[in-house]
């Protein structure tokens, strides 16, 4: 069949949370502003995202978080 060629890594919802430090719920706000990138994929177990779009995403419109060092820092 015509399968769409994967042009790199994939991030479910589970790694995107991680990667951006949020629960379920605000993961499920996040999806929804314009500026997140859209899935790559739909499937019936949900939805897939290029891990390049993410990082991308997380890059322009999140902040840094201090290392753990510079909490601990007054």
């Amino acid at each position: 069949m015509g399968e769409e060629e994967v042009p790199g890594p994939l991030v479910g919802a589970a790694e995107i949370q991680q990667m951006l430090g949020v629960s379920r719920s605000r993961f499920r706000q996040l999806i929804l502003l314009p500026k997140f990138p859209a899935p790559f994929q739909k499937l019936i177990g949900g939805s897939v995202w290029l891990r390049s779009d993410v990082e991308a995403y997380i890059r322009e419109h999140r902040r840094p978080r201090p290392s753990a060092d510079e909490d601990e820092q007054g």
